[in-house]
C-alpha cells in the first residue's frame, strides 16, 4: 500500500483491492473474506496472499493400518511423513494422514518394499460450460456418477461451481492386472468443473457472469455444452434451439472478456513504454484476431510470447471441446443441428462429441450388464459413449498422457505431460524419486502383453534400460531404479 500511495496510485483497481484487504486482516479475518471483483483479483494476484488461499481443515487421524504402513517405509521418507502430519495437525486440511502415503508396485516385480507417494503437481482442470438448460449439470453428474450438481429446469441452478473427480476410462489397465495379478487396481483421473449457465452480457458482469467467467479462468480447457433437441418440456432462454447462435453467444461473451483484459494490459504495457517487448507483441497480436471475431487461440505465438501472457488466463486462448447434447434416438447417427455445430466447430478448429446428457445420467443407475444392453439398443458400444470420448477428448487437448506401474500388488495409471522425460515422470511418483533418479527399465505396454509377462520379455530383449534423457512413451511400463 505505501508503494502504491507513493506511486500515488490509491484510486486505482489495485489500490481498492489493497484498502478491502486491509479492512478484513485488520479485523482479524482472513484476506479471503474481502470481496473483490475479478479486476481487483488480477491487481492482487502476484501478492500470493497466505490467507486468500482456499483451505480445508486437517485431522490428525489415528490409524492402526496406516501405523503398520508407515512401519514398513524407508527411514528418509518415514522422516518426511512424520514431518507431514506435524504439520497438518496445526495446518487447514480435512485428510487422514493416510491419503499422503501410497503403496507402489514396481513392474511385475515382487518387493516389500513400500513408499510415500506426493500428489500430482498438474491439477488441472476442465470447465463445463454452455447457456442455462442444456444439460451441463445433468452431464456433469454423469461424469462424476453424483448427483451433487442441481439438474434443474430453470437458469442458474448452479450458482456455486461443483468439482468432481472423474476415472480416465483405459482397458489396457484391466490387461495389466490380470498379466500381473495384481491385488488393486488404480486408473488416472481428470477434474471437472460445472460452471453456472453463462447468458449474454456475461462479459459485462450479466447474470453473475464476472464470478462464472473468474470460474472459467482458472480452468486448463472448456467442455461447450450445446443443446441439440427439441423437447417443449425444456425451456430454453431464448425461446428456441439454434445451436450455432448459441455456441456464437458463448465465444462472443468469453472472446469480449478477453479482448477488455488484453486492451486493459496494452493499455499499461504503453503506459511503462514497454510496447515494442515480447508482451507488446504478443497483446497486438491476441487484439487482432479478438477484434476480427476470432478465439485467442487463432493468435500464432512464440514460447516467449506464450509465456509473456499466460497470467492473462485468456479464456478463448484454451482448448475446447463442443459436446453436442442430443436426445437418445440421434446418439449414433447424431441430427441436423449437430451437423451444423460440426460445420461451425471446423472452423474453429474444434472437436464435436456427441452426447445424451439424460442417457449418460440414467446410465449411472444401471448395473454393467444392463447398460450394454441399453446402449445396444441405442446402437452404441459402451466403450464408446459420448461420456467416455469427452474425457478421452479433455485428456488429449490437454496434452497429458499415460504410463503404468504394475506388479503383484497393484496396477496403476500416472498421469504425466506429453514430451516429460523419465525423471519428470517419476517425480510423479514421489519427489524422491525424480531427485534420486538413476536409470528407468521401461517395457512398452504392446511388448508386455505380446509377451504375457516380464520375464518373457526380457528373454526377447524387450526390457529397456533407460536414462534421464529418455522421453516417456504413452503407455510404457516401468519401473524407476532412485537413490537418495
Amino acid at each position: 500500500m505505501q508503494r502504491v500511495k507513493k506511486e500515488r496510485k490509491a484510486d486505482s483497481k489495485e489500490g481498492q483491492a489493497l484498502e478491502k484487504l486491509a479492512a478484513v486482516l485488520n479485523n482479524n479475518e482472513p484476506a479471503r473474506n474481502a470481496e473483490l471483483d475479478e479486476e481487483e483479483e488480477l491487481e492482487i494476484k502476484s501478492l500470493g496472499l497466505l490467507t486468500r488461499k482456499k483451505m480445508i481443515y486437517a485431522a490428525n487421524v489415528a490409524d492402526r493400518l496406516l501405523h503398520q504402513h508407515l512401519l514398513q517405509l524407508p527411514m528418509n521418507i518415514l522422516l518426511q511423513a512424520t514431518m507431514l502430519a506435524a504439520i497438518t495437525r496445526h495446518s487447514m486440511a480435512f485428510v487422514s494422514r493416510s491419503s499422503f502415503t501410497q503403496t507402489l508396485s514396481p513392474v511385475s516385480r515382487t518387493s516389500t518394499r513400500s513408499y510415500s507417494r506426493t500428489t500430482l503437481n498438474m491439477k488441472l482442470q476442465t470447465a463445463i460450460v454452455g447457456l442455462p438448460n442444456v444439460g451441463k449439470s445433468t452431464l456433469f453428474n454423469a461424469l462424476t456418477e453424483t448427483q451433487g450438481a442441481e439438474a434443474a429446469n430453470y437458469p442458474f441452478c448452479t450458482i456455486e461451481p461443483n468439482t468432481g473427480i472423474v476415472e480416465v476410462p483405459d482397458t489396457r489397465l484391466g490387461v495389466l492386472t490380470k498379466i500381473n495379478e495384481s491385488v488393486k487396481t488404480v486408473p488416472t483421473t481428470l477434474e471437472f468443473v460445472d460452471v453456472a449457465g453463462l447468458v449474454k452480457g456475461a462479459s459485462d458482469g450479466e447474470g453473475l457472469g464476472n464470478q462464472f467467467l473468474a470460474t472459467i479462468r482458472q480452468c486448463d480447457a472448456i467442455v461447450h455444452v450445446v443443446r441439440c433437441f427439441e423437447d417443449e418440456n425444456v425451456i430454453h432462454v431464448d425461446g428456441s434451439v439454434d445451436p450455432v447462435r448459441d455456441a456464437e453467444l458463448i465465444n462472443l461473451e468469453l472472446a469480449l472478456a478477453d479482448l477488455a483484459q488484453v486492451e486493459k494490459r496494452m493499455q499499461r504495457v504503453k503506459k511503462e513504454r514497454k510496447a515494442d517487448s515480447k508482451e507488446g507483441q504478443a497483446l497486438e497480436k491476441l487484439a487482432a484476431v479478438l477484434n476480427n471475431n476470432e478465439p485467442a487461440r487463432n493468435a500464432e505465438l512464440d514460447e516467449e510470447e506464450e509465456l509473456e501472457i499466460k497470467s492473462l488466463g485468456l479464456l478463448t486462448r484454451k482448448k475446447m471441446i463442443y459436446a453436442a447434447n442430443v436426445a437418445d434416438s440421434d446418439l449414433a447417427t447424431g441430427n441436423a443441428m449437430s451437423l451444423l455445430l460440426e460445420e461451425q466447430a471446423k472452423k474453429e478448429g474444434a472437436t464435436v462429441v456427441l452426447v445424451s446428457a439424460q442417457v449418460e445420467a440414467e446410465l449411472v443407475d444401471l448395473d454393467p450388464e444392463d447398460r450394454a444392453d441399453f446402449l445396444e439398443s441405442l446402437d452404441v458400444n459402451l466403450d464408446n459413449t459420448g461420456l467416455r470420448r469427452i474425457i478421452r477428448e479433455a485428456y488429449e487437448i490437454l496434452d497429458l498422457q499415460t504410463y503404468f506401474t504394475s506388479g503383484p500388488t497393484e496396477t496403476r495409471a500416472w498421469t504425466i505431460k506429453k514430451g516429460w522425460k523419465a525423471p519428470q515422470a517419476a517425480g510423479v511418483i514421489h519427489g524422491d524419486f525424480e531427485r534420486g533418479f538413476i536409470k528407468a527399465e521401461t517395457i512398452s505396454y504392446e511388448d508386455l502383453v505380446a509377451c504375457g509377462s516380464e520375464a518373457e520379455c526380457k528373454k526377447q530383449g524387450k526390457l529397456r534400460l533407460e536414462g534421464k534423457d529418455y522421453v516417456v512413451a504413452e503407455g510404457d511400463c516401468i519401473l524407476f531404479r532412485f537413490n537418495v
